[in-house]
């Protein structure tokens, strides 16, 4: 049997255990030593578990994984969301669907301090669905909104997700931040643009509020400072060279806990409540980075990814419709894993095939997120979707995902943008250069 093959008998395989629900980490771990034991035999294959854990995530480039997520618990404790979501509530809110508009703003301000996508989601669907159903607002409308709104945490910067794409391609983590500035405030104009059109279809859908004063308009900006300082702090210390993106990563963390503390918001059980979060969600993505260089050892002794760029190489077809290709079965794949796992479990297979057909890196891991944000919303899965079901129980799944159907639309036309104009991605990355 070819070693092609065994690489290929060893996705299927994997793919079968997370369809059985076995945890990630745990199935790329199980098909990685057991494929090297097959390969190699058995001192091989178990030898492989003294080193490969400790190896995978004795990094000092992870640090900013837990780091960064407890940054984004401190502020989630604290209460900021409701703040950002008031401020920009408080401007746009009177328009036609402008508490939808302001919970797609809102979620492009917390995705700035959170980089997650189904923190996002959950967060604003605490805070936002009452406010639309106290107006009347369609739930499919509302519900929408928020799960499409949710996505936007994991690319707008920084995000956990282009780190650990950034360190696994050795790619600039730096260049992926600023990469993903752009298409993530162009993604959340192409959401309300979309809120926009469907309230002028079905004025009923959302109803306009009241008209804030100005008095309260400026005083709710005076409640959103530590996000915009912390903005600056995080992203512009990275530009500017102060510290590193780990660095940054924990003088967010620092800075989170300080304003907290300042704003006398930080009780000791929503500290402990912060850390607990941040333990749990290290601990699943440290699960999934350690099954992952396990099964790496394994793709790399069968050449799966090598083998697969010389072949498709040689093939005389239009290299985007290979690139298409990659991104139809990261939809699907993505409809029923986190983006985290998706970017972990394909990256080193897939990553040098684009390097062959000569795509630029930081502008894939971009585009990459961006697939795995719109599977984050698509039928008949979709992660952000139940995370929206869970904060809004009483709502039908059919509801939520007929309201995903607008954004849906939107997400494909912005995707196509950033394809067809590659310059929206690298413009600001090339400063750096």
């Amino acid at each position: 049997m070819s070693t092609l093959l065994i690489g290929l008998i060893g996705i299927v395989i994997l793919l079968l255990l997370l369809l059985s629900g076995l945890p990630i980490g745990v199935s790329m771990g199980l098909v990685g030593v057991g494929g090297l034991w097959y390969m190699l035999g058995a001192d091989v294959g178990l030898s492989i578990l003294m080193t490969a854990p400790y190896d995978a995530i004795a990094k000092y480039g992870f640090a900013v994984v837990p780091l960064f997520i407890l940054m984004g618990s401190f502020c989630f404790q604290s209460g900021v969301s409701k703040h950002l979501y008031y401020a920009v509530n408080a401007w746009i809110g009177h328009f036609r669907g402008g508490l939808a508009m302001a919970t797609v703003g809102a979620c492009a301000g917390f995705a700035a301090v959170s980089g997650s996508s189904l923190a996002t989601a959950a967060t604003m669907g605490t805070v936002a669905l009452p406010e639309m159903k106290k107006y009347k607002y369609d739930e499919a409308l509302s519900t929408g909104a928020i799960s499409a709104g949710g996505t936007l945490g994991i690319l707008i910067p920084p995000s956990i997700v282009l780190v650990v794409y950034g360190i696994l391609t050795e790619t600039s983590i730096a260049e992926l931040f600023l990469a993903g500035f752009i298409p993530g405030i162009l993604e959340a104009i192409f959401y309300i643009i979309t809120i926009s059109i469907v309230c002028r279809l079905n004025p009923k859908a959302g109803p306009a509020g009241p008209k804030a004063p100005i008095k309260t308009k400026i005083r709710s900006v005076k409640e959103t400072w530590p996000i915009i300082l912390l903005f600056v702090i995080v992203i512009g210390g990275i530009y500017a060279g102060i510290f590193s993106p780990s660095e940054a990563a924990g003088v967010g963390a620092f800075s989170a806990m300080t304003i907290a503390l300042i704003q006398k918001k930080l009780s000791p059980n929503r500290f402990v409540s912060a850390l607990d979060d941040t333990l749990k969600a290290t601990g699943m993505i440290f699960t999934i980075l350690m099954g992952a260089v396990i099964l790496g050892y394994f793709i790399t002794t069968t050449r799966l990814p090598f083998d697969l760029a010389d072949i498709v190489s040689k093939w005389e077809i239009n290299r985007y419709l290979v690139f298409g290709a990659i991104l139809l079965v990261y939809l699907i794949l993505g409809c029923i894993m986190i983006p985290m796992a998706m970017v972990i479990l394909t990256i080193p297979i897939v990553f040098p095939l684009i390097q062959s057909l000569g795509f630029d890196a930081v502008w894939f891991g971009i585009i990459t997120i961006r697939i795995f944000e719109i599977a984050q919303i698509t039928p008949p899965v979709g992660m952000n979707v139940f995370i929206m079901k869970g904060v809004a129980p009483d709502i039908p799944l059919t509801t939520i995902f007929r309201g995903i159907i607008p954004f849906f639309i939107a997400d494909v036309l912005h995707l196509a943008l950033l394809i067809m104009f590659p310059q929206i991605v690298l413009w600001l990355p090339s400063l750096l250069r």
